[in-house]
């Protein structure tokens, strides 16, 4: 069984940074990408940016030059560095792995919200 646990949530105003962390536990393959999602209110889930097992990574245009996706293997986790967060940025934060062409295994969600 695998399980995702986010991290790093929280209240921040704007123009300010959050890192947040996702472990992952049970038996993820090292070949799988990962991803963060978010979803704000009334609005659909929306891939954020996902890094692959090479390292490979890919962003949204909204985030793409204040976002940054990494992992540390060793510790099994990947990391959404947000700097310069906007309003807009607020939403829940989702990790996800995925196998073969699926997202298939999804932390809880973490709460991101950027005041004005």
């Amino acid at each position: 069984q695998v399980q995702l646990v986010e991290s790093g949530g929280g209240l921040v105003q704007a123009g300010g940074s959050l890192r947040l962390s996702c472990a992952a536990s049970g038996n993820i393959e090292r070949l799988n990408t990962r991803g963060w999602y978010r979803q704000a209110p009334g609005k659909q889930r929306e891939l954020v940016a996902s890094i692959t097992s090479g390292g490979g990574t890919n962003y949204a245009d909204s985030v793409k030059g204040r976002f940054t996706i990494s992992t540390d293997n060793a510790k099994n986790t990947v990391y959404l560095q947000m700097n310069s967060l906007k309003p807009e940025d607020t939403a829940v934060y989702y990790c996800a792995v995925r196998v073969l062409t699926t997202w298939r295994y999804w932390g809880q969600g973490t709460q991101v919200t950027v005041s004005s």
